[in-house]
């Protein structure tokens, strides 16, 4: 893929600002949404200032060469609800996301410790295109319902499934004819092209629907808005924390450290696949420069940070990644600007209302973008791969199968994603047949 700007390029100033909202506007819904899942009080806007700066983070250990916006971490949602339930306290629940957080962020160090002196080829050699070309694939397509049942989805209750396919399809359509039709700014620049012509839409039915006193219609909650606050500093998680340390026990340290650590393992898999995903679009082997032991370190202490601040973990984001892929934008600097604008709308009551107020229908239109282009990028990894040998065939069969099919394993509160059990699986598979001889 020919990128228009590469990770060193600096567009103009105006440029990188719109690019970055763009970026912003793609990891927004998952980024807030994890803290509305877990719940006990968690701010939204604390996760963002945190993701802001994880990914300040995560660039200061890449040396600025890694074009990638850390979010949100779904993965580590169960343990999470699992550090609150373990707790005698809210607070202590607080101080449980950071504790968890550190051991976590541990897990990456000492990791990235073995890879400084152990080196990246054992990688190549355990998860070749054959095996992570299908992981990458099913990272988008597992995620392929989120986007179908968003864009059927409205912030209100009562909205017709077909007004939100309208706005959904209106705002699709916005990102595809902009971006494969459109000038070299519009190529640029697809998802804001699309959300506001989404956005618009939707605005237009529900002004129509307020009007008539049609439900049906009313796609925007613009009730969000009445209690809007100008400047509000957010409800950082170190806060409530400290004021649950005392609180904190053996058995609670054990709890939390049950329920983060393996889950740590798990997403170290999906951050290999992430990056080698990035790399193919970039044709830039991250691994190598600036190497694996930096993107896990930055991953691993952005996460800590992330959680300091937000209470959520973080991790290298999927849209972020399609965001890169779709407007062949890999400007590092991008992706800097991204985060600062993230930790300064936090504070910012309008940005962020506004933000959070785009209707589930319009993510879900850019969303099957997003996804579709991090799954056709895995599958694209397998074109060198000989799929007429069997031995291929049954490694990328059962990465495929296992992956879209959601297998899962839970022990007590820790659960190993599908993403995670189907590159296992795979890894076996194809450490079994890859030696074996086929005429």
């Amino acid at each position: 893929m020919k990128l228009i700007y590469g990770i060193k390029d600096k567009p103009k100033f105006g440029q990188i600002l719109v690019f970055a909202i763009q970026q912003l506007l793609a990891i927004l819904a998952a980024t807030i949404l994890v803290p509305a899942i877990v719940g006990n009080g968690m701010s939204q806007s604390a996760a963002l200032f945190g993701a802001g700066v994880g990914t300040l983070v995560y660039q200061l250990f890449t040396k600025f060469k890694s074009p990638v916006f850390l979010g949100s971490s779904f993965a580590f949602i169960n343990s999470m609800t699992a550090a609150f339930a373990g707790a005698v306290s809210v607070q202590a629940g607080y101080a449980g996301l950071i504790l968890g957080a550190l051991m976590a962020a541990l897990v990456y160090v000492i990791i990235a410790v073995v890879v400084k002196f152990v080196g990246v080829k054992w990688i190549s050699k355990l998860m070749p295109a054959v095996v992570i070309g299908p992981t990458v694939a099913i990272i988008g397509l597992s995620l392929a319902g989120n986007a179908i049942a968003d864009l059927s989805a409205s912030k209100v209750a009562g909205t017709s499934v077909y007004v939100c396919l309208i706005c959904g399809l209106v705002t699709l359509l916005g990102v595809v004819l902009s971006s494969v039709f459109g000038k070299r700014t519009a190529k640029l620049i697809p998802f804001i092209i699309g959300i506001l012509a989404g956005y618009v839409v939707a605005a237009i039915f529900t002004v129509i629907g307020i009007a008539t006193n049609n439900t049906a219609l009313m796609v925007i909650n613009f009730d969000v808005f009445k209690d809007m606050t100008i400047f509000a500093v957010p409800d950082f998680t170190f806060v409530e924390a400290f004021k649950g340390v005392k609180e904190i026990d053996g058995t609670f340290i054990a709890t939390v450290a049950a329920a983060y650590v393996p889950v740590a393992f798990v997403v170290f898999a999906e951050h290999i696949a992430d990056h080698k995903n990035l790399s193919s679009i970039i044709d830039s082997d991250l691994l190598e420069e600036p190497g694996l032991h930096r993107t896990l370190l930055g991953d691993g202490v952005g996460s800590f940070a992330g959680a300091l601040f937000g209470g959520c973990p973080n991790t290298t984001y999927g849209e972020s990644v399609g965001c890169v892929a779709i407007t062949r934008n890999a400007s590092v600097i991008t992706i800097t600007t991204t985060a600062i604008i993230a930790i300064i709308i936090s504070f910012f009551g309008p940005f962020v209302t506004f933000l959070s107020s785009i209707p589930n229908c319009v993510m879900g239109g850019v969303c099957i973008t997003l996804y579709g282009f991090i799954a056709v990028s895995g599958l694209k990894m397998l074109q060198p791969v000989d799929l007429n040998k069997n031995k291929n065939l049954f490694v990328a069969s059962t990465i495929l199968i296992c992956g879209i099919g959601g297998l899962t394993v839970s022990f007590g509160a820790v659960t190993i994603t599908s993403i995670a059990c189907a590159l296992i699986l795979g890894i076996i598979v194809n450490l079994i047949v890859k030696d074996a001889k086929e005429d």
